[in-house]
This record gives C-alpha cells, structure tokens and sequence, in this order.
C-alpha cells in the first residue's frame, strides 16, 4: 500500500457526500503558500546539503545531527527538538555516528539512561571540512538576496516556528 492509497477499512464516500472546507482567509492562504513554499525551499536546502556534506564525508542527515552537538553534549531527545528531528531519527544516526568514531556517548549525570551524544575529533574535523565549502556557499547564496530582507525572512520564520510549537498540545 502506498502512501496515496486509503487505508483498506477506509470507506470513501461520493465526491457529491464530502463536506466543503471553509472559505480560506488571506492570511490562511498567506500561510498555505509560506508552508508550500518553505517544503519546496527545504528540498533545495536538503540537496545543496547533501552536496556540502560530502566534502566532509557524511550525509546531510549525519551533518544534522552533529550539528546539535557541536557546542555541547546532549541527549537525543534535546537534539531533535534544537534541530526539528524525531528523537527515534536521532538515535538511528547518532548510532550510526558513534559507529563510525564521529560522535561518542557519554554518561549523563542528569539522567542515567538517557546518554549524551558528543561529537569527537573526527567529527570535528568532517564539520571543518564541510565549513571549506559552506561558508562560500552561503556568501554566494546570501549575496544574491538583500540583507535585510534575509533579515525579515528569519525573524518571520521564527515567530513562526514558535507559534506553531505553542499550538502544540503538550506533550507532542
């Protein structure tokens, strides 16, 4: 089964029978092609990534998660919430970092089964790698859009990003 086909017990009425969604607002459809937009602007991030990532010898994903311990060790759970990742996504590559010698556990004296994750020398150094080609990236990127609308662009997404997490219920 695929993600577009109903679930089997699914019974789907006739298109005359399905309610008619409520009128969208500006600002609903505002939001509609920020969300839009922000999923098609994810995709480039997530490519140019990639890319960069391979000039430090890892993946996009992996470059993720060493990215929310790069100043400090943390537990997964803290990891996925500082860098938008589930905490079992986490836990796969961090394994999988630790695997490798880019990253090491640690005993958490805050909590005894949840261990920290800290990135090592070798991980370090993949990040310093990925640095070299980074950072003239985002100049190049970064040239070709006016600061202070770059400026506007991260502040609103912010806000975003912490109105959402309010509208959360707890616990989710």
């Amino acid at each position: 089964m695929t993600a577009a086909e109903p679930a089997p017990d699914t019974v789907v009425p006739p298109r005359e029978d399905w309610p008619e969604p409520p009128p969208a607002t500006p600002a609903g459809q505002a939001l509609t092609d920020v969300a839009l937009t922000t999923l098609r602007l994810s995709a480039r991030l997530m490519e140019a990534a990639q890319d960069m990532a391979a000039a430090g010898g890892i993946t996009a994903a992996w470059w993720q998660v060493l990215g929310g311990v790069l100043d400090q060790p943390r537990t997964h759970a803290d990891i996925g919430r500082l860098m938008g990742m589930s905490r079992q996504g986490v836990r796969r590559v961090a394994d999988l970092l630790v695997e490798k010698g880019l990253a090491e556990y640690r005993d958490n004296p805050a909590h005894r089964r949840a261990k920290l994750l800290a990135c090592t020398e070798a991980g370090y150094w993949a990040i310093r790698r990925i640095s070299l080609v980074q950072h003239p990236w985002a100049e190049h990127i970064g040239s070709q859009v006016d600061l202070d609308d770059l400026t506007h662009a991260l502040a609103t997404m912010r806000m975003l990003v912490a109105v959402l997490e309010a509208d959360r219920p707890a616990g989710g």
